[in-house]
Parts: C-alpha cells; structure tokens; sequence
C-alpha cells in the first residue's frame, strides 16, 4: 500500500451512517491497508464511495483494479455470489472475495456513470441493461414478490404520514405483484449511478443486489433517481423509453412504479430522509395520472 486511505467527509455523511455504524468509518483506514497486504495491492488513485462503501483505486502488477470494502459480511457475501452468478454479462466482474473483512477485488471501470448521460439516453441504457441483466436464476435466490408489503399497515403504524389518497393505486397493485410472472435475476439497486461504462464501451451494473423475478421491479428507482431532471409531462416518455428498451409489460411494470414509489416514500419517512419522499409523491402523483398505450 502506498498511501494512507482517508475516509471521505461525503461518505460520513451518507443517511447509511447517521443511526449507527460510524466506529466501522473509523477503521476503514486500518482494514484498507490490511486487505492490500494480504491480497498484494498498491493504492493508485483518490477513493471513491456510494451510500456504504469505499471504494479504492489499486494495482496489482500492471493489473488495475479496485478495492471495495463494506460493513456487512452478509451483504458482501450476497453480492459476490450476484456478480459471480452474472459473471460478468451486464456487471463489473469480481476478481477476488473475503466477505468475513467485507472486501471484495473488483475489475476497473474507467469510463464515466450513467449519472453524466442525459436522462433520456440513460433511460435506454438502463433498460437494455436490464434485459441484459434478466438471465436463469437459482429457485433460493429471494423473489421480487418477497418484497412487497402491506403498505397500507406500515403508513398506520406510522400514524397516518400523508393522505390515504396516495395509497389506494399502490395498495390494489400489491397482490398480483406478490406473484411474479417471471422467473429471471433482477438487479434490486438498479439506477444511473450504479451503472459505468466498462469494458469495449458496455454499460456495467455495480453494487447489483440480486432478486429474482419481474425485471420491472426496480424501473421506480430508475425514475426517482432522475426525476428531479425531468419536467411532469417528460415522465411518461422516459417510462416507456425503459419499458421499450428492457422488453417490459407496461401495466406491471406501471404497478410496479406505483408500488415501489409509495414503498419506499414510506420507508423515507421512516429513515428521517427529506428529498426522496418528495420525490416520491411526485412520482406517484404522475403515474395514478398517466396513460397506458
């Protein structure tokens, strides 16, 4: 290792950080120059980070690579076992694991995320990463169905946050998506940021968390993530732009929106975030509005 690792300000900040987890910050330095040693690597760039993780730039030999490390061993565990089950077809390609320190030895992507693309260009690549993405999955891998809750229980147990108005659309969806009508892996964590150009110019997924079943799951996160850059009236252009370029049932991948929208609205709220909720109604408000083709 030929630099001491600095943890970023930014990534002390993250909403991952603010109940607990802070003292695993402190150690970052420690564990980096740790897992360098063990696995021969040297730092040769500034770090990087998302939400949890840091993300070093390193070599190995002539070999130029990146070092991530999490908190979680389980999900850095689940995560390798992601990337090794799409090895490469539409994701960054792991090199090397030790889920127990939370590291993972991942191939380089030097190119930019889809973050720096236009929304609606981002739009398509998105959705064609998500075809891509849609291969044979294990029958133990957790089901997009899974995830679905009663919505309408966790915004009373919340005491009432917002009009019941908003629920409704989101509530009546919520059984038949609790029955996939696939059976393909889906990226859980799909949106611009998590996706960089990679090898031969492909867009790549990173930090994919691995579900299976109707690959419209995540098309609410693709949308949220941008919506501040899009006008109301844009909305259902860049709906359907996904849903053409991924190959996706409209009306589920519509319920799926309106489901996922109101989920994680609830699930802001909860976390004392600001913005997503708001974001998050005004998705909604849009879809209960919008017209299927």
């Amino acid at each position: 290792m030929s630099a001491e690792i600095v943890v970023p300000a930014a990534l002390r900040a993250m909403p991952r950080w603010w109940h607990a987890g802070t003292e695993w910050l402190d150690t970052l330095p420690a564990l980096a120059a740790e897992q360098c040693r063990r696995w021969g690597l040297r730092v040769d760039g500034a770090v990087m980070h998302g939400s949890n993780a840091l993300v070093i730039p390193v070599a190995r030999g002539g070999e130029r690579l990146v070092l991530r490390l999490a908190p979680s061993a389980a999900e850095v565990a689940q995560q390798v076992a992601a990337l090794r089950l799409w090895a490469g077809r539409g994701t960054v390609r792991v090199l090397d694991a030790d889920p127990a320190r939370g590291a993972m030895l991942l191939e380089r992507l030097g190119g930019p995320s889809l973050r720096e693309v236009p929304v609606r260009e981002a739009m398509v690549e998105l959705g064609r990463v998500m075809r891509r993405l849609a291969v044979p999955v294990p029958p133990d891998v957790p089901s997009t169905g899974s995830r679905v809750r009663d919505v309408m229980a966790e915004w009373r147990r919340q005491g009432e946050p917002f009009d019941a108005r908003w629920l409704r659309a989101a509530d009546r969806v919520a059984p038949s998506l609790r029955r996939p009508a696939a059976d393909l892996a889906v990226d859980a964590d799909l949106h611009s940021e998590q996706v960089l150009r990679g090898r031969e110019g492909e867009w790549l997924a990173v930090d994919p968390v691995l579900l299976r079943g109707d690959i419209e799951y995540d098309l609410a996160r693709v949308l949220w993530t941008r919506l501040d850059e899009m006008g109301d009236a844009d909305v259902a252009g860049h709906f359907f732009a996904v849903v053409d370029a991924a190959g996706l049932d409209e009306r589920r991948a519509w319920g799926w929106v309106l489901y996922r929208s109101v989920d994680y609205w609830l699930w802001g709220l909860d976390q004392g975030l600001t913005e997503d909720p708001q974001r998050c109604q005004r998705l909604v408000s849009i879809m209960q509005h919008m017209p299927l083709r």
